[in-house]
This record gives structure tokens, C-alpha cells and sequence, in this order.
């Protein structure tokens, strides 16, 4: 069939605590693209490797292991259109995106890539010790750190789990934001952007000023400079006004927003699909 699709749901180890948020946001748009036509068979990461035939015509995907991307690659150069590409989901790898915020002049919480096996200094404490490929999949993939002693802890342990890089990062006070997107610069056709956002829970919020308008232009810029089209991420909203963008990420669980985000992200991709540039 011509209209066969392909969703990859995520690797459960990169979905710690949302496995199933994960799951459901990935089925949920799968129906709302057979609701228009659209053929949509769901796959493990682990089938996509293993498959060698019948492959589909566009394919939608949640997961991230290298593995993965590698395969999808291969299929992406031979025509077949992916959301989001496997290169912008490789763009969301701590070092990569650093590297890529920075080159497109993308505001970005200064960062630091360090060597695990390596005793840096920390500088300014207190800071965030973050594993320097995928995001968050165990505990001490992310570690606040206050003291330098702490620091080289959890640079040590990440050492001692055969990861070699981390990242430092300091640790900014002020409101902690959600967001989540569909289309980076516009649809395919050129209608606005769909975006959401809300603060953590489990925080107590001070109330800082904070601009929609200037978050939201904040994170389309670096959603585009990264290549992804569903995206969402953390920021903080400063007492003096400022947003410090935090992390972006490939995909998310819209958990807050499912319903609405699944439909929205299904029509996207119907319009790519159909030949609509992004």
C-alpha cells in the first residue's frame, strides 16, 4: 500500500517512568493518521533492526537508541520521509545539541563537556552532572551536585557504567517550565506552530515575569537549529524576566496534552506526508 506507515515506539530504558505515557501518545496519533487514510502498522525498535523486507512509505518515531537511528537513516536516504528524522533525534544527544545550539547562536544554559574518567573543575556550584549522550534513563543519569567532591562522584560512577562523557551545567534559580511543540517554523503548509506549556508541578513557584511569546520564538529557534518537528523540553523563567532554555527533547509523552497534541501531530504529518514541505 502506498499510505503504509511505520511508528517506532521508544526503547522502554529510554522511557523511565513514561513507558506508557509513551506508548499511548505514539497509538493515539497512529489512529488519528488511519482516521485519514493512512495505513499504520506500530513497531518495537527491536523489529525495526530485525526487519528485512516490506518496508513502508513514511514512518513516525519515538525511539532513540543509535542502533535504531542508523537503520532508519538508511531507509530515510532511500526516499522515505521520517518525523522526526533520525538526525534530529541524534541532535538531542546532550554533547551534539550543545554543539548545534551553539553554532546556530541559539541561547542555551551554559554548558560544559567533560571527560568522566577525568577530574574537571566544576566551577561555579552548585551544578547539574548530566550524562552527556541520551537524556535521563536511570538515577545518577542526572545529578545535582553541590560540593565538588559530589561531582566527581557521579562523574565516577557514570565512568564506572562505561559512559565517557558528561555534561556540567550550573543550577539556575527561578520558575521551572514544560513545553511541548509540533512544527518547528510552521506546518507544512505554512499554519502556525502548535505549542503548549505549563509549569512543574512539585515546585513552588515565585511568580517570575515570563514572556509566552519570547519562550515559545526561544524554543522553535532551537527546535529548527536541532532538525525536529515534535520536540518538547525544560526551561526556567528567571526573577529578572530572562528564560534559560534547558533541555530539548525528541518526541515526548504530551502527557498533559495527549489528546489534543495526538491529533495535532497526526495532522502534521498527514500534510508531510502528502508532499508539504516543512
Amino acid at each position: 500500500m502506498s499510505r503504509v506507515c511505520w511508528g517506532v515506539f521508544r526503547e522502554s530504558t529510554h522511557s523511565p517512568g513514561r513507558e506508557s505515557d509513551d506508548t499511548e501518545i505514539l497509538r493515539l496519533t497512529g489512529k488519528h493518521l488511519e482516521a485519514k487514510g493512512f495505513h499504520v502498522e506500530l513497531k518495537t525498535a527491536k523489529e525495526v533492526v530485525e526487519v528485512d523486507e516490506g518496508w513502508p512509505r513514511f514512518v513516525f518515531l519515538m525511539c532513540e537508541r543509535l542502533e535504531v537511528l542508523d537503520r532508519l537513516r538508511t531507509l530515510e536516504v532511500s526516499g522515505v520521509p521520517h518525523v522526526n528524522s533520525p538526525r534530529a533525534v541524534h541532535n538531542t544527544y546532550r554533547d551534539r545539541m550543545i554543539a548545534v545550539l551553539d553554532e546556530a547562536n541559539v541561547p542555551f544554559i551554559p554548558s560544559r563537556v567533560v571527560a568522566t574518567g577525568e577530574s574537571p573543575e566544576p566551577g561555579a556550584l552548585p551544578v547539574w552532572v548530566k550524562r552527556g549522550d541520551v537524556h535521563n534513563t536511570q538515577e545518577g543519569d542526572v545529578v545535582f551536585a553541590s560540593t565538588a567532591g559530589e561531582v566527581e562522584t557521579a562523574l565516577r560512577r557514570l565512568a564506572g557504567r562505561g559512559i565517557t562523557r558528561a555534561v556540567l551545567q550550573p543550577h539556575v534559580t527561578g520558575d521551572l517550565i514544560k513545553f511541548y511543540g509540533v512544527g518547528a517554523g510552521g506546518g507544512p503548509h505554512r499554519e502556525p506552530p502548535w505549542f503548549r506549556w505549563f509549569y512543574h508541578k512539585d515546585q513552588k513557584l515565585a511568580g517570575h515575569p515570563m514572556d509566552q511569546r519570547a519562550l515559545a520564538r526561544l524554543v522553535r529557534r532551537a527546535a529548527s537549529a536541532l532538525g525536529l518537528e515534535v520536540y518538547g523540553g525544560d526551561a526556567i523563567a528567571t526573577a529578572t524576566g530572562d528564560l534559560v532554555l534547558l533541555d530539548v527533547n525528541a518526541w515526548p509523552s504530551f502527557a498533559l496534552y495527549r489528546d489534543e497534541a495526538s491529533a495535532a501531530i497526526a495532522s502534521y504529518l498527514a500534510l508531510r506526508f502528502a508532499g508539504g514541505r516543512r
